[in-house]
Formats: C-alpha cells, sequence, structure tokens
C-alpha cells in the first residue's frame, strides 16, 4: 500500500493534529479503494478508536507514549488486532507507528470519516441530548434529516446531561436549538423516563 509518507510528509512546520488526520487518511482511503474494501475499513477504524482506544486508557497511552519502542508498539498491534481486522489496517497502523504518529489515530479517524462522507454522499449531523437515543428515534431523526438535506444521514451522537428537555442538531455550521439548558444548584437531573416522547416532539417542531 502507498505509505502516508507517499502523500505528504508531516513535519514540525504543519498545522497539527487536524492536517495530520487528513493527510493520512487520505493515504488509507487510497489504498482502501485499490483493494476494494473501504466500508470495512472506516467500519474497523471506528471499532479501533471508539471500542478500544477508548475504552482502554493504557491501550490509549501506550499508543502515545514515546518511551514505548516501535517494535514493542507493532507486537501490541499485532496482539489486540491481529486476526480480526484487515492486514491492510494493520500494516498502515503500523505505518503510524514507524513515524511516531501513533498518537494521532482519532484525527485520522476523523479525516477519514469527512472523506468518506463526500465519496459517498452523506452529510454528518452531530445530535446532542441528555439521554442516549432509542433505536425508535435515531431513525426519525435519520429519515426526516434525511428528507431535508436530500442526502444519507451519518448520525454522531452525544450525550449531554446538561440539556434538560431537548436536543441540539449541527449540520455543518447550521445548528438547530431546541434545548432548555438548567444548571440552577440543587436541581436534580431529570428521569429518563419519557424522555423520548419529548425528545421525539421537539424535533418535529424543528424540522417543521
Amino acid at each position: 500500500m502507498d505509505t502516508p509518507d507517499d502523500v505528504k510528509h508531516e513535519t514540525v512546520l504543519d498545522t497539527g493534529a487536524e492536517q495530520l488526520g487528513k493527510t493520512y487518511a487520505q493515504a488509507l482511503l487510497g489504498a482502501a479503494q485499490k483493494a476494494g474494501r473501504t466500508e470495512q475499513i472506516v467500519d474497523q477504524l471506528n471499532q479501533v478508536v471508539d471500542q478500544y482506544l477508548r475504552k482502554s486508557p493504557k491501550l490509549a497511552a501506550a499508543f502515545a507514549s514515546p518511551r514505548i519502542d516501535l517494535h514493542e508498539k507493532q507486537r501490541v498491534i499485532d496482539r489486540v488486532f491481529g486476526g480480526d481486522f484487515d492486514p491492510l489496517l494493520l500494516t498502515f497502523l503500523k505505518v503510524m507507528a514507524a513515524r511516531g504518529r501513533l498518537a494521532h489515530v482519532a484525527a485520522v479517524r476523523e479525516g477519514v470519516l469527512t472523506l468518506f462522507d463526500e465519496m459517498s454522499g452523506q452529510v454528518l449531523a452531530k445530535v446532542s441530548t441528555a439521554v442516549p437515543l432509542d433505536e425508535g428515534l435515531r431513525a426519525s431523526i435519520s429519515e426526516k434529516l434525511g428528507t431535508a438535506t436530500g442526502k444519507k444521514v451519518r448520525l454522531q451522537e452525544v450525550v449531554d446531561a446538561d440539556l434538560i428537555g431537548g436536543m441540539v442538531i449541527r449540520i455543518g455550521d447550521t445548528v438547530f436549538d431546541n434545548s432548555v439548558a438548567n444548571r440552577l444548584n440543587g436541581i436534580a437531573k431529570r428521569a429518563s423516563e419519557g424522555f423520548s416522547a419529548k425528545i421525539a416532539e421537539k424535533f418535529d417542531q424543528l424540522t417543521q
């Protein structure tokens, strides 16, 4: 596969993790497209970030630590992901380790999702609510936003306990805000029972 350095070698003059993420994302998606396994690679990269790095601070620290040498990091990649993940993705992670960029896997994932959305005609909608969405509400939001944008919608869900009685939807630079934030001292968090129905009603108001 083409290495990220074939696209552009990162230096101290680069703008930071976001630019690095875009650069390495282009390399990964290019290799995935050539292999005909783009969706599989994207799904597995999501798993690496969401199911492994975020849930295992020790693994994330090992990825980021300059005290752990390259060979040990590559052994960790094989031990944790080998057998279950696409060899192309494993090779890519090892390339990142060799370039001292393994701490930026999450930034690469963000770059990959942005590029993948553009490739597949999707749009990202960031939905913040006080409690997790249930399946029915998730489907309703996707359907209505899809109708409004004319595109397939990929939801990014964020739980924010301060959003009492509402939700915030962000698509690009557009924000639909129907939240009622209540931060007064001594007020208990609202019980989740019945919350989804009320959120659904407010969502209908947002999209009318």
